[in-house]
């Protein structure tokens, strides 16, 4: 994907006209490549009532005609990529809402940088070499609600973040520990992309996400041996996939209840402890590829709404008749649309056609491709 963004794709961040929970379209929407239009931008549920950009035709006065340098200003957003700029230009207009500063050599974030910013809404700060961010660099911006700073030098979460902040994606820095407290008071507060950093389990101190209510969390392609356990409950969508976790253990998901997608692909899964799916009621899909599983987990037939399983690339060697329905009929209220064994030293052949008797269609099960 092309790091520098047209102008009508920023453009379309202002567009929105209605709060939405945050959303994806499917598993791998959010990849680690940063681009605006891969985003679903109805998820905004932040401080003002209506939760997305204020009414563009009231915000007075108007500063059209300032622009900074080598930057193209329109509809009261303001791209300055890829320019080689070392710091945040000055003379930005006072009505911006939507500042791109990616793709250039910025390396600190000062604190009068964003003086006099208080409209705005989205702020991109994506492939730049900052890692010193002042502790009141933030102040200004009262209505920010999406903070881009991935691919930089951050060594920790930036302090004093805005507590209108929706969307924080900060993924691909140097971050090894989340603080209790580092998140307090950010009440709107809906999705976190962290993964590319090199976080351990033991990265997490107690009560980090205290008082977050976040829909969805990525903590990929980090050091995590485990599911971390202090996690918000309020979670729909958790993604750990590229980690180095390597079983699941009864009560690992005990505080997810609420998930309906959980990404656990290109680990180091051996074992699922039986019964540790109980805890997932709502789950509607299940990714468990890449891992080192040698047999199907036990409660999918129990999972009422789930519908998309990944087991593809494991050391699975047999597939029960019960191991994806459940005995009798009309116990499962949604039927399966996708199931991967593909990769798996399964003969396939050997599978009895019941094995598959709650799925839509036989082109939803992927079997064979295995490499010895």
């Amino acid at each position: 994907m092309p790091t520098m963004l047209p102008l009508w794709l920023l453009a379309s961040l202002l567009a929105m006209s209605q709060a939405l929970p945050f959303e994806q379209k499917g598993f791998w929407d959010f990849t680690l490549d940063d681009g605006l239009p891969m985003l679903n931008d109805e998820e905004a549920s932040g401080a003002e009532t209506t939760s997305g950009v204020p009414d563009l035709d009231s915000l007075t006065p108007t500063f059209s005609a300032m622009c900074p340098f080598g930057c193209h200003c329109h509809l009261r957003v303001v791209q300055c990529s890829d320019l080689g700029l070392k710091a945040v230009p000055k003379e930005i207009s006072p009505d911006t809402t939507l500042l791109d500063l990616q793709n250039n050599d910025i390396s600190e974030l000062r604190r009068d940088d964003f003086k006099g910013l208080q409209h705005l809404y989205a702020l991109v700060l994506v492939n730049n070499k900052i890692s010193k961010i002042h502790e009141k660099a933030f102040g200004p911006l009262r209505k920010l609600q999406k903070l881009y700073i991935s691919k930089n030098h951050l060594v920790e979460i930036p302090p004093n973040l805005p507590s209108s902040l929706v969307e924080l994606r900060i993924h691909d820095n140097r971050i090894r520990k989340v603080p209790k407290g580092v998140f307090s008071g950010l009440r709107h507060m809906n999705c976190i992309e962290m993964g590319g950093n090199p976080l351990e389990n033991s990265g997490f101190e107690p009560g980090a996400f205290d008082g977050l209510k976040l829909n969805y969390l990525r903590i990929s392609e980090a050091k995590l041996t485990g599911i971390p356990k202090d996690l918000p409950e309020t979670l729909n969508e958790l993604h750990l996939d590229h980690n180095r976790i390597q079983a699941i253990e009864l009560e690992d998901l005990l505080r997810y209840s609420k998930l309906y997608r959980l990404g656990l692909g290109h680990n180091q899964i051996r074992m699922i402890e039986n019964g540790s799916l109980s805890f997932l009621p709502t789950l509607r899909e299940l990714h468990l590829d890449n891992n080192k599983l040698s047999k199907v987990p036990s409660g999918l037939p129990d999972l009422k709404l789930l519908q998309v399983v990944y087991l593809h690339t494991n050391n699975i060697t047999k597939v029960g008749v019960n191991d994806f329905c459940p005995v009798g009929f009309g116990v499962k209220r949604a039927y399966y649309n996708g199931i991967s064994l593909f990769n798996n030293p399964v003969p396939y052949w050997e599978v009895q056609p019941a094995t598959f008797r709650c799925v839509t269609d036989r082109l939803a099960i992927q079997f064979g491709n295995y490499k010895k």
